[in-house]
């Protein structure tokens, strides 16, 4: 019986001992801090997680790495006069450590479209621009040359990131900004589960380059959700999640500045989303679900497109010009495999100068099990708690 008791006596220590063990180790929520984010950045950074204002246009330089910690807020302010932007310049980088729990997220304070400029990135990635040439100007009223010959250029790490109400439209009329903007960005470069929320330019923009995309949500955004030139050639990027809703161009709009390049991008596993009412920009004819135009090209497979039909004259896939017709089509550089169509929306067609298109065998399949984009839901993909996932 002492042996029991005393055994007991031992269990229960143990027991209380465990459980205060336990008590102790329970975290106690960490305080955001609070701070602001102006002006160039010319060292190594790092940004604690916090509430932060982002005030002009913010440009991390040559040399200079700064880092973020996952969810943290950036808060531009459309109200206060200043044209908001996040430059990574050539040679800097930016670290964003976000997680699908807590992500790193953009926003504006009056969640107005078209508030600030996004994420800006600038690399020496090649591109081939208007008449052939690897360098040009930025179009997003910095006036910044970009172009070159490092195909592994590295400008950092985004991973887990939204960008809300970007898509700033500069006063000259003809400069506009997105929510993220790749100018001859890298394949060293890290672009992971990414947003743009609701802009009033396009989602995502690549000015040549060979940087990939993986994991990508366009949601809301006025113009196209996924929009390139330049030659731009990522091979690895996939799953791609567009959903336009009120406003909104092209799902995809894919152009080569009229260069007939032997090379193209690659993307796997791409969704493209368009509800019921939704307009196109100042009532323009650019309702399609994806556009080939000026010589662009590329291979993409595992496609899924719906609710395309708003426009009587829409289609899944349209060759918006002879020489795309002719040069891209025609000759196998164009290639949509897997393409399911959910809806009456017709699979593709021409415009009033390009009156026959006919992918050659194997060019274009269509398939009743695409299942397009393939994302996991959370905090990153969730706004005002409805998931952009629709």
């Amino acid at each position: 019986m002492k042996k029991l008791i005393l055994s007991l006596s031992v269990l229960s220590l143990l027991f209380v001992s465990c459980s205060e063990d336990n008590d102790e180790t329970v975290a106690t929520p960490k305080a955001p801090v609070v701070g602001e984010i102006t002006g160039d950045i010319t060292t190594n950074r790092n940004l604690a997680f916090g509430n932060y204002t982002l005030k002009g246009i913010v440009k991390i330089k040559s040399g200079a790495t700064v880092t973020i910690e996952a969810g943290s807020k950036f808060t531009a302010t459309l109200s206060d006069g200043t044209i908001d932007a996040l430059v990574v310049e050539n040679g800097g980088k930016l670290i964003i450590n976000g997680t699908a729990a807590e992500p790193v997220v953009f926003t504006e304070s009056s969640e107005t479209p078209g508030s600030w400029g996004g994420i800006i990135m600038y690399g020496d990635a090649p591109i081939v621009a208007v008449g052939g040439v690897t360098t040009a100007t930025s179009e997003d009223g910095l006036a910044n040359p970009y172009g070159g010959t490092n195909e592994t250029h590295n400008g950092g790490s985004l991973k887990y990131v939204r960008v809300e109400y970007a898509g700033k439209k500069i006063t000259d009329g003809t400069s506009e900004m997105n929510g993220f903007s790749f100018y001859s960005v890298g394949s060293g470069t890290v672009l992971e589960n990414l947003v743009a929320y609701k802009g009033a330019d396009d989602g995502f923009e690549f000015y040549g380059g060979t940087v990939n995309l993986i994991n990508a949500i366009s949601y809301g955004n006025f113009d196209d959700s996924f929009d390139w030139q330049d030659g731009w050639k990522g091979q690895l990027s996939t799953n791609w999640y567009a959903y336009q809703t009120g406003t909104g161009n092209f799902g995809m709009e894919i152009e080569s500045k009229n260069n007939n390049n032997n090379f193209w991008p690659k993307v796997t596993n791409i969704t493209l989303k368009r509800a019921a009412g939704t307009l196109t920009e100042n009532n323009s004819a650019e309702y399609d679900a994806i556009q080939f135009k000026n010589q662009g090209n590329g291979d993409y497979s595992n496609i899924l497109i719906e609710g395309y039909t708003t426009n009587a004259n829409a289609v899944a896939v349209r060759i918006q010009d002879v020489n795309t017709n002719n040069n891209q089509v025609n000759a196998s550089k164009i290639k949509l495999t897997n393409v399911k169509i959910n809806g009456t929306t017709p699979q593709f067609g021409g415009t009033s100068t390009v009156t026959t298109v006919a992918f050659p065998a194997g060019q274009y399949t269509t398939s009743t099990t695409s299942t397009g984009a393939n994302l996991t839901n959370g905090a990153w993909s969730t706004v005002g708690g409805s998931s952009l996932l629709q």
